[in-house]
């Protein structure tokens, strides 16, 4: 086996568990640790794995967090029909917070020219998408602006939704599981999405079926304190029940 195929099956490995160390390697590979050091090593500097004491864990678990721009082209597909069945959890009046998010972003980008309706935002690319919208009273929450998410944080916005309550929230996450919940890779963006979830009468968790088993440092609710979650096909049928079982209605668009 070539050093760049052993170094793929090592990171579905350690995608997979969750850790890899060197000395397991060493044996499943049939070769020396000093060879399995050097695997990790490259891993490590192309950012698809995090060294740690003798192994390594996988960068996403943790610390990755792709550019808005990377995403809006991942699963496009997916996120289209899922923006798509979230337009039915549009109310035809009242007001909705719109969460930080390249599938939400598309929901909005989605609202019909005939929609009335108040819309809070602390996203910036989502608010651009709203702006000229004539039936949209559009409210900008503020705050520190992230770059690689162009939302804004921090106190100001915490402030804002603890001022207002909305019927809806359309929210998205980096992760979700029964397990872990719902999970983001910075502390900053769970805190404001806590917020936004007390600010809200309904929960409506967008989020294509990649993220659901993914775990990331930053954990911002239960998947219970979701009522509904929109993803895709690629969510089993029996990931769906056992979800709805914990009181979360699932649908697959």
């Amino acid at each position: 086996m070539y050093a760049p195929e052993r170094q793929q099956e090592i990171l579905r490995l350690a995608r997979d568990g969750g850790r890899v160390d060197v000395v397991s390697l060493a044996e499943q590979f049939q070769v020396t640790a000093e060879t399995i050091r050097r695997d990790l090593k490259a891993l490590d500097r192309a950012g698809l794995v995090r060294r740690v004491h003798g192994g390594a864990i996988p960068a996403g678990r943790f610390d990755f967090e792709p550019d808005l721009a990377e995403r809006e082209t991942t699963a496009a597909d997916e996120k289209d029909r899922i923006a798509k069945a979230a337009l039915a959890e549009v109310p035809e009046d009242g007001a909705v917070i719109v969460d930080a998010g390249s599938t939400v972003a598309r929901l909005a980008g989605s609202f019909p020219v005939e929609l009335s309706l108040t819309v809070v935002t602390h996203s910036l690319s989502t608010a651009a998408r709203l702006v000229d919208h004539p039936g949209i009273q559009l409210h900008l929450v503020g705050g520190r602006v992230r770059h690689r998410t162009r939302a804004a944080v921090d106190a100001w916005a915490l402030r804002a939704y603890g001022e207002i309550r909305a019927d809806v929230l359309f929210v998205a996450a980096n992760g979700f599981s029964l397990e872990h919940g719902l999970t983001t890779p910075d502390l900053a963006e769970a805190a404001v999405k806590r917020a936004a979830m007390a600010a809200a009468r309904r929960v409506v968790l967008l989020a294509d079926s990649s993220k659901h088993g993914q775990e990331h440092f930053a954990r911002f609710g239960d998947l219970g304190d979701v009522d509904l979650l929109i993803t895709d096909s690629g969510l089993s049928p029996e990931d769906a029940l056992a979800i709805e079982r914990g009181g979360t209605e699932v649908v697959r668009a």
